[in-house]
């Protein structure tokens, strides 16, 4: 059995290293320039049209992360790439579950807890408390409820949060009322404390964090972008935080990557950045679960986390 490995930006040797104590009956190389050699499976993040191009043997390739929506514009680009009959398959979970709902559950405390007006205050030499609230007041929107989705809404809703989830199908969720389609958007944004996007980036979610959905959420909401930078139109939120509408912005995604030094997200008072850190992709648990399913489809059962292509996520 022959495993192909690339990894944009570099760091491959833990990763050859894991595959090679999880796989011990493979033959794990990485891709370097000029290898055209035969690979029974690939594990690509962002590769070059050669790691994947006319590659002998190919029955499935392995995307290094949850989000596919690079991968899959990379194949649209280049039509001739991959076979429509080699399944592309996505990591499910890995350990991001637990990350990604610890990140959002600390910005939801901390502007539910007026952590940032504490500190104004602790900069006047001001004693003020804030006035007590009652955590099923305060109601939070995850756009975006599958597996990551789903555990952030949960993990909220143990937090005492009123939690709403917007999706694509009408899956119920246990303590979390669902709105699912776009028509319910709407009905699902108004009113929200918090609204938090997890959606994967589509024609049709491209630009979804804009005025016509900041104006529906309750004054002073916090907005928290984990998904995508393009699903953020930045003007729109600048003008939402300028206005009072939306309170603070925890953003982690950015339509350039790293954020530019110039960028005016730094140095806004009303605005966390982190450096797309929410949910990362962990060596241990991503080979477990590639390694389980290769053996998985060695001997010809079905998998899991096959994308969907003509869906785009």
């Amino acid at each position: 059995m022959r495993v192909l490995f690339y990894q944009d930006g570099g760091g491959a040797r833990s990763w050859l290293d894991a595959l090679a104590a999880a796989l011990p009956e493979a033959e794990v190389r990485e891709w370097m320039p000029g290898d055209e050699a035969p690979a029974d499976y690939a594990l690509v993040w962002k590769p070059p049209a050669e790691v994947l191009q006319r590659r002998a043997g190919l029955k499935a390739v392995f995307n290094l992360g949850a989000g596919v929506d690079a991968v899959l514009a990379f194949l649209d680009a280049h039509p001739d790439v991959l076979s429509e009959r080699v399944p592309l398959i996505r990591l499910e979970d890995a350990g991001m579950a637990m990350q990604m709902s610890n990140y959002v559950c600390a910005a939801a405390l901390r502007h539910f807890r007026g952590f940032d007006e504490y500190a104004r205050r602790q900069r006047d030499v001001s004693w003020r408390p804030l006035a007590p609230r009652d955590p099923a007041s305060y109601r939070c929107g995850v756009m975006g409820a599958g597996l990551l989705g789903t555990a952030v809404a949960r993990s909220l809703s143990d937090l005492g949060f009123s939690v709403r989830a917007w999706r694509r199908s009408a899956e119920l969720l246990d303590g979390v009322v669902t709105f699912n389609g776009p028509h319910r958007l709407d009905d699902f944004t108004a009113g929200l404390d918090m609204v938090v996007n997890l959606l994967p980036l589509t024609a049709e979610t491209h630009n979804i964090l804009a005025s016509p959905l900041f104006e529906r959420l309750n004054r002073g909401a916090l907005v928290i972008n984990v998904g995508r930078g393009a699903h953020l139109v930045e003007e729109d939120l600048l003008a939402a935080l300028a206005s009072g509408q939306v309170g603070h912005a925890v953003l982690d995604v950015f339509r350039q990557e790293p954020l530019p030094s110039e960028h005016v997200f730094w140095r806004h008072l009303n605005i966390t950045v982190t450096p797309h850190v929410a949910a990362t992709t962990l060596i241990g648990p991503s080979v477990r679960q590639i390694a389980d399913k290769i053996r998985r489809l060695e001997i010809g059962e079905a998998v899991s986390g096959i994308v969907p292509r003509k869906r785009g996520y």
